[in-house]
């Protein structure tokens, strides 16, 4: 894992940051890649020791993150906390709660919107999550002048699997290139009173062959 500078593919999301810290910004989850649609935005921020929120997992399902972290401190902090986001959200899921205050605690404006919607697309579909869920490959970049970070990393879901909510049957699926895709969190420095990271906007990039191991 290395600190890089902004890539070309990032200037979106670096807009979007500088949109953020102004107050502005009008995302909604169909304009991020790998989003269900869903309805309406979650509810403010749960309010939550400097501990931070449980994001305790099942016995049969880990989120395993595979990588170096980086030396630069304020790259590390917000890698870390790119990481809480996602077992936030695989809080959520098996949790059954599109509410949830452990991604509401990580994130802002797209990002929660995002994980409150896939989050209620397994509610919906009565399923819950299993498995091994693994992310690796992690980058750190600068963005611009505004201070935030963008994180990128791979993940391989080829042993993730749903699980039926009351049959408990899990749908196993066979490897292949839909297993492998590429996370890019927008990580927004904190503000004021606030002491964490925190993911503004993500994108998912399916089916990246890049990412194969």
């Amino acid at each position: 894992m290395a600190r890089r500078a902004l890539t070309t593919t990032a200037t979106t999301l670096a807009a979007a940051l500088l949109l953020g810290a102004c107050g502005g910004g009008g995302d909604s989850p169909d304009d991020i890649k790998g989003a269900d649609k869903g309805s309406g935005s979650p509810s403010a921020t749960a309010a939550a020791d400097d501990a931070g929120p449980d994001l305790s997992l099942p016995s049969d399902l880990k989120v395993e993150f595979d990588g170096t972290k980086p030396s630069d401190a304020q790259h590390a902090a917000a890698l870390e906390n790119a990481e809480n986001y996602i077992l936030a959200l695989n809080h959520g899921i098996t949790a059954q709660d599109p509410k949830d205050p452990a991604y509401q605690f990580y994130s802002l404006g797209s990002a929660a919107k995002y994980a409150q919607t896939q989050i209620q697309a397994y509610v919906d579909g009565e399923w819950t999550a299993t498995g091994t869920d693994s992310y690796y490959q992690a980058k750190t970049d600068d963005v611009a002048s505004s201070g935030g970070v963008l994180v990128t990393m791979c993940r391989d879901q080829g042993k993730f699997y749903g699980k039926n909510v009351k049959t408990e049957k899990v749908k196993y699926t066979k490897p292949s290139l839909n297993d492998y895709q590429e996370f890019r969190l927008l990580m927004k420095p904190p503000q004021g009173d606030q002491k964490i990271w925190k993911v503004l906007q993500i994108e998912v990039q399916g089916r990246v062959q890049e990412c194969k191991r």
